[in-house]
C-alpha cells in the first residue's frame, strides 16, 4: 500500500511533466524558432500550447506581451510565420488569445492554408480578408465579409484588421493592462 501512495503523487507529477514537454517540443518550439529568427519578432512574447494542454486537434496561440514599438503588421507577421512552421499539422481550430484570455478563433484549414500560403500570397490580400474568417470565442463571426467597389470594401477590410488588433491585444496594451 505504501508503493502506491508514494508512486501515485510521482506519476502525476511525471504525466504533467510529459504533457508540458509535449506542447512545448510539438508547438512552443516553432514559435520560439519564428521570433528568434527574425530580427522584426523582438519585443513580442507568445506562447503556443494544445488546447487545455492536451487537444492536439486543438491549437492556442496565447499573446503574452506585445511592446509598444510594435505595429499589427509585426505580431500578424509572427503569427504568418507560425502557421508556416505548422503546417504539416492539421488543427480543428487555432484560438488567440492575450495573456490567458481567449479572443478570437480560426478555422484550422483557414490556420493551414495561411501557413501554405506564406511567401507567396500578397500579405495585404491576407490581412485584408484574415478578419472575414475570424470567430469569436462562442463560435459567432467576429467581422462580416464586405461587399461593393474594391475602394470601399478594402478601405472596410483595413479598418476590420486593425479593430482585430485593439481586440485582441492593443486595447490591453493601451490600457496598461498589457
Amino acid at each position: 500500500m505504501k508503493r502506491i501512495l508514494v508512486g501515485t503523487p510521482v506519476g502525476m507529477a511525471l504525466a504533467v511533466a510529459a504533457v508540458f514537454l509535449w506542447n512545448y517540443a510539438t508547438v512552443q518550439k516553432p514559435i520560439d524558432r519564428a521570433i528568434e529568427s527574425d530580427s522584426r519578432n523582438a519585443g513580442i512574447v507568445a506562447k503556443a500550447h494544445f488546447g487545455n494542454y492536451v487537444a492536439p486537434n486543438e491549437l492556442v496561440l496565447d499573446l503574452r506581451s506585445v511592446s509598444p514599438d510594435k505595429s499589427p503588421a509585426d505580431v500578424f507577421r509572427l503569427f504568418l510565420q507560425l502557421s508556416e512552421g505548422l503546417k504539416g499539422r492539421h488543427f480543428s481550430k487555432v484560438t488567440l488569445a492575450y495573456r490567458g484570455t481567449p479572443k478570437f478563433q480560426i478555422k484550422g484549414d483557414y490556420f493551414q492554408q495561411l501557413g501554405r500560403e506564406y511567401g507567396t500570397q500578397n500579405p495585404v490580400y491576407t490581412m485584408r480578408t484574415f478578419p472575414e474568417n475570424l470567430y469569436k470565442p462562442d463560435g459567432t463571426q467576429a467581422f462580416r465579409q464586405w461587399t461593393g467597389g474594391w475602394l470601399g470594401v478594402m478601405q472596410k477590410q483595413m479598418g476590420d484588421f486593425t479593430e482585430f488588433h485593439k481586440q485582441w491585444y492593443a486595447n490591453d496594451v493601451a490600457a496598461g493592462t498589457g
